[in-house]
């Protein structure tokens, strides 16, 4: 080996090194459910069989969507509040407008997606034209999309036609509706990652400068990031509606902070650029085990949200070891 080679040998050892950091916080998150699923067989019997699977894939999947757009935003470096307006949204228009007819349910659920789609597009113009705060605008669109559910809908009600629900709660092969969807959105993301609109996203989010010096239009990737966050909140509403049976103009707000917090547990960074959506599926598991085991241990909910904000805390820090290791290893 030469003198010259040996800094080229440094710097691929480093980038190894880089790599594997890069994955520390989704590897923590996988521990993290490995021993919860273990604490959770311990104290309850079937745990690892299919109908335990669908029932809980079925708990998270909603979470799921949701959590999906927003790994997109956090990608980008950004935050999207205004799922939780558009998750209400979409239910209250679901329960009131499918009517029993299977082209009016069809002709809605297209009308729910071009809204979430659009609102999110406007989010993401709003950002870039008025150079404002992602969270601003998203807290903003939030409360207008909130308000809108409750004046569509002031209270929980509505009903769902009796083959929506059906299929939102089929089998086939063993395996429920959930699952295969789940299936589905992991085989849409290997996909989408790989597509120039996602390499795209994930650039612009480790080095906005970089990518606007390299010709990315910052106007559009907000456009299409925040408008595929709005789109999978809108399925995150439909899929809602198939296990609920009904319209709830408040029901969003509660998966807000879970979205943001099942994507950083499962190795989102915050600074954007980094992570991927297995990692946020096995944190949305993660807070649906933890509401499992509050459940079986017949102790107060009010813990759930404990355990889930140290769970959080923890996946923060590794999270933030991570990103200034593989800075210290690239220098």
């Amino acid at each position: 080996m030469t003198a010259a080679d040996v800094p080229a040998t440094d710097a691929a050892a480093n980038r190894r090194r880089a790599r594997l950091i890069d994955r520390a916080p989704f590897l923590v998150a996988c521990v993290m459910l490995v021993v919860l699923l273990a604490v959770y067989a311990a104290l309850r019997e079937g745990v690892f069989t299919l109908d335990e699977l669908n029932v809980d894939t079925a708990a998270a999947l909603t979470l799921i969507l949701a959590a999906t757009g927003q790994t997109i935003v956090l990608l980008r470096g950004g935050i999207d509040l205004s799922i939780g307006g558009m998750i209400s949204l979409g239910t209250v228009l679901a329960a009131t407008r499918f009517g029993d007819t299977l082209a009016g349910s069809a002709i809605w659920t297209v009308l729910i997606l071009l809204i979430g789609f659009g609102v999110g597009a406007i989010n993401g113009l709003l950002i870039s034209v008025l150079r404002l705060q992602p969270f601003l605008v998203t807290l903003a669109t939030w409360s207008i999309l909130s308000g809108a559910a409750l004046l569509i809908l002031p209270i929980d009600g509505g009903s769902l036609p009796g083959a929506w629900m059906s299929a939102g709660n089929a089998t086939l092969l063993g395996l429920s509706t959930s699952v295969w969807l789940l299936v589905i959105l992991f085989v849409f993301w290997l996909w989408f990652r790989e597509t120039r609109l996602g390499l795209t996203i994930r650039a612009t989010g480790s080095n906005e400068k970089s990518a606007f010096l390299s010709g990315v239009s910052l106007t559009r990737i907000n456009v299409a990031t925040y408008g595929l966050s709005g789109l999978f909140a809108a399925l995150a509403a439909l899929y809602l509606t198939t296990q609920t049976g009904t319209g709830s103009p408040t029901i969003g707000k509660d998966y807000i902070l879970p979205s943001v917090a099942a994507a950083v547990i499962g190795g989102i960074s915050l600074f954007g650029g980094r992570g991927g959506l297995a990692g946020t599926i096995v944190g949305a598991f993660i807070l649906t085990i933890i509401g499992n085991l509050v459940f079986v241990l017949s102790v107060s909910s009010y813990w759930q949200p404990v355990v889930s904000g140290v769970i959080l805390l923890v996946a923060v820090l590794a999270s933030s070891l991570a990103e200034r290791s593989a800075r210290r290893s690239l220098t």
